[in-house]
C-alpha cells in the first residue's frame, strides 16, 4: 500500500456525488480525488447515490484506490422532483456539516464542489472553525443557473442575496476552479464587484478530461446500438446526457417535427432528467417516428453509444454562457464526432467549436437556423469523416486525464504551501 509522508496535509473532498455515482459530477470528482491520492492523504465526505446510481447502497466507509470514503446519512429521494430535491439538499448539507466538524482537523485542505449549491457554504463554515484552506470547484454558477432554469427573475431579491453570498464565498476561498474560459469571465465579473477586493487572482481554469483511453472513433458500420435500434441506414443526430431544465430539449422536438418528412434523418435521445417526461409525451402525442428515446446507458457503453451517430447535439437554453460547461463535449470529440451546439457563441462550447472548426453553433431559440444547419450537414454527410481524426487528436493533446489532474495536484500543492506559510 502507498505510504503518505507524515508531513503531507490531508485533503478532504466534499461532494454529494461520488463513486459509485457515475453522473458527470460524481465521475469527475472521483477521478480528481483518486489522482490526488497519489500525492496526498485524500478523504471524501459524500452521500449515498442520488442520481444515475440511486438505489445503490454503498458502504458507509470504504477505501478505494487510495481514497478513504465516508458516506454521510441523508435522504436519497428522486432528484427530478423539486420538492424531493430540496429535501435531499438540506439533509445532505446538514449531514456533511456534522461529519465534517467531527472529522476534519486544523490545517486540512477542503476541496468542495457546487453540488448541491449549499455545500460550499457548509465547507466554508467548517474551514472557519477548523482553520482550513478552502478550494472551490464551480460546476454551475449561481444564481445565474437558477435564472436560466426559470426558477427566479434576474432582478429578484433572491438573486441579489445569492450574489452577495457567493461574492463572500469567493473572498474566503484559497482557490477557485472553473471549468471554462466563459465561466472564468463570469466569475471574474462577480468577484470584482465584491466589496473587499478583487478575488480574480484565485481563479484557475481546469477543464474536465476526455476518456481517450476508453473512447475512440469506431466505424459506423456494424455499430451494435444502431443495429439494435434499426438505424444503420439513417442519418442520426444524437443527444446524450442530462435532460435538465437548462437544456433546450424543446427546440429539438420542434426540429424533429419540422423534419419528419425527411425519412433518413433520425433523432436519438439517450439520458434522463427533469425534461425527459415531456420528451416522451411529445414523441407520443406528435407520433414522431423519427425519434428514439433511451434511458441513460452505463459509462462502460460510451464507446459504442457515442459512436452510434453521425453528429452529436448539445443544446442549452439562452443565457447559459459562463454558467455551465458541458463535460460530454470532450468525450464526443474523443469519439471523433462533430458537435451541433445550440448555445451562445461566447460560451465555452461555442469558443471551442469556433477555434477547432469541429462543428456548428446555432443561437438558442433559432429553430429555423437549426433546421437549415441539420439539412446542410445531412446533404453534405459524405464530408463528416474528415472530422474523426482531427477531433480525437484535439482531446488527446489538451484534455487527457493525466494532464488535467496534474493541474489539480499543482494547485493543491500551492494552496498547501501558502496555508503553511500563513500559519507560521
Amino acid at each position: 500500500m502507498k505510504r503518505i509522508p507524515q508531513t503531507t496535509r490531508r485533503v478532504w473532498v466534499l461532494s454529494e456525488l461520488y463513486y459509485p455515482e457515475q453522473s458527470a459530477t460524481g465521475y469527475y470528482v472521483t477521478g480528481v480525488a483518486e489522482a490526488l491520492a497519489n500525492d496526498f492523504d485524500v478523504r471524501v465526505l459524500c452521500a449515498q447515490p442520488t442520481y444515475a446510481a440511486r438505489g445503490t447502497k454503498a458502504p458507509q466507509r470504504e477505501v478505494r484506490r487510495g481514497v478513504t470514503i465516508y458516506r454521510c446519512l441523508a435522504t436519497t429521494f428522486n432528484k427530478d422532483r423539486l420538492a424531493f430535491r430540496f429535501v435531499n439538499l438540506l439533509t445532505i448539507s446538514l449531514s456533511i456539516l456534522l461529519c465534517g466538524l467531527f472529522r476534519i482537523r486544523t490545517g486540512d485542505i477542503v476541496f468542495v464542489v457546487t453540488n448541491p449549491p449549499t455545500l460550499p457554504f457548509v465547507a466554508s463554515l467548517i474551514c472557519k472553525f477548523r482553520n482550513c484552506a478552502l478550494v472551490l470547484r464551480i460546476e454551475d454558477v449561481y444564481p445565474e443557473a437558477l435564472v436560466a432554469a426559470g426558477f427566479t427573475r434576474r432582478d429578484s431579491l433572491l438573486v441579489k442575496a445569492i450574489n452577495v453570498l457567493h461574492r463572500w464565498l469567493y473572498r474566503k476561498a484559497a482557490a477557485v476552479i472553473v471549468l471554462g474560459h466563459d465561466m472564468k469571465a463570469l466569475v471574474e465579473r462577480k468577484a470584482v464587484a465584491s466589496k473587499g477586493g478583487n478575488s480574480t487572482n484565485k481563479l484557475s481554469v481546469i477543464p474536465n478530461w476526455a476518456d481517450v483511453e476508453d473512447i475512440r472513433p469506431l466505424p459506423r458500420e456494424g455499430n451494435p446500438l444502431l443495429r439494435r435500434l434499426g438505424l444503420e441506414g439513417k442519418f442520426v443526430l444524437q443527444y446524450s446526457g442530462n435532460m435538465g431544465r437548462t437544456h433546450d430539449i424543446e427546440i429539438l422536438v420542434e426540429a424533429a417535427t419540422l423534419l419528419r418528412s425527411v425519412e433518413d434523418i433520425h433523432f436519438l435521445f439517450i439520458g434522463s432528467g427533469a425534461k425527459a417526461p415531456s420528451l416522451y409525451r411529445a414523441k407520443a402525442s406528435r407520433k414522431l417516428a423519427n425519434m428514439t428515446i433511451l434511458p441513460p446507458l452505463d459509462r462502460t457503453e460510451l464507446l459504442v453509444s457515442l459512436n452510434a451517430c453521425d453528429v452529436a447535439v448539445i443544446s442549452f437554453v439562452s443565457d447559459m454562457a459562463g454558467v455551465s460547461v458541458p463535460s460530454r463535449m470532450y468525450n464526443v470529440f474523443a469519439a471523433g464526432k462533430p458537435i451541433l451546439a445550440i448555445s451562445d457563441k461566447e460560451s465555452e462550447i461555442g469558443r471551442v467549436i469556433e477555434e477547432t472548426q469541429l462543428g456548428w453553433v446555432i443561437a438558442p431559440g433559432d429553430l429555423i437556423g437549426l433546421q437549415k444547419a441539420i439539412l446542410h450537414v445531412f446533404e453534405n454527410r459524405n464530408l463528416l469523416s474528415a472530422f474523426s481524426d482531427k477531433a480525437h487528436s484535439f482531446v488527446q493533446r489538451d484534455y487527457t486525464y493525466a494532464s488535467v489532474t496534474e493541474r489539480y495536484k499543482q494547485l493543491i500543492r500551492n494552496v498547501s504551501n501558502n496555508h503553511l506559510v500563513q500559519q507560521e
